[in-house]
C-alpha cells in the first residue's frame, strides 16, 4: 500500500533519476517548488490533483486495483 512518505520517495527518486532539479520539475508540472518539496517530504495533506500532475510530468502512471479484481483502472 502506498502512503504519503512512499509517494514522496518515489517522486524524489524518479526526479533525481531523470536529472531534474525541484525547480525544473515544479515548472514542468505546473506546481510550486514549495509544494514539490513538501510532496517529496511525504506531507500527508498534499493535494491529489497537484500530486497527479507531478507524477504525469515524470511520466509515471498511477493504477488502482479494486478489491477482488486483478485489473487496474
Amino acid at each position: 500500500m502506498m502512503d504519503a512518505e512512499k509517494l514522496g520517495a518515489v517522486v524524489r527518486a524518479e526526479r533525481k533519476a531523470q536529472g531534474l532539479r525541484q525547480v525544473e520539475l515544479a515548472a514542468a508540472s505546473g506546481v510550486g517548488v514549495r509544494f514539490l518539496a513538501e510532496l517529496e517530504a511525504g506531507k500527508p495533506t498534499a493535494q491529489i490533483g497537484k500530486a497527479l500532475a507531478v507524477l504525469a510530468a515524470l511520466g509515471c502512471q498511477v493504477e488502482i486495483v479494486r478489491p477482488g479484481s486483478a485489473e487496474a483502472i
